[in-house]
């Protein structure tokens, strides 16, 4: 596994990604609306790994109740597999909880969610690319 993003929750996308690139001297950025979730995304490439940046487009968005509850700041971490059905049934085998089934994610992944309780309170993904 490698850590394929780190997503920080944000309240306005365009001005944090500015602050990032300036801080970070990064010029790969690409912005995705992911209409699903109800957030609009930026996504600074780095070198080894990429950030992500979310800011929530409606009120019903799981991104905007947690920035209500927990301000701008680090969602989640997502952990790269390259066969996440496998990955999933291992893990379920150590006592790692999920939060619902694999689903297809953005870009062309398929992703899961595990919950924070089984990784001392930080909410992790994994992603795979669909084959």
């Amino acid at each position: 596994m490698k850590i394929d993003h780190i997503a920080i929750v944000v309240n306005n996308v365009e001005d944090a990604t500015k602050a990032y690139q300036e801080a970070l001297d990064v010029k790969d950025v690409e912005f995705e609306t992911v209409e699903s979730e109800g957030v609009k995304v930026a996504i600074l490439h780095l070198e080894n790994a990429n950030i992500e940046l979310m800011e929530p487009t409606t009120d019903s968005s799981p991104i905007k109740k947690f920035l209500e509850k927990r301000g701008n700041g680090l969602h989640h971490i997502a952990l790269e597999t390259k066969n996440i059905e496998d990955e999933v049934t291992r893990m379920e085998g150590c006592g790692i909880q999920f939060l619902g089934k694999i689903r297809p994610g953005s870009a062309g992944t398929k992703v899961t969610f595990i919950h924070p309780k089984s990784l001392n309170g930080v909410l992790t993904e994994l992603c795979s690319k669909q084959n």
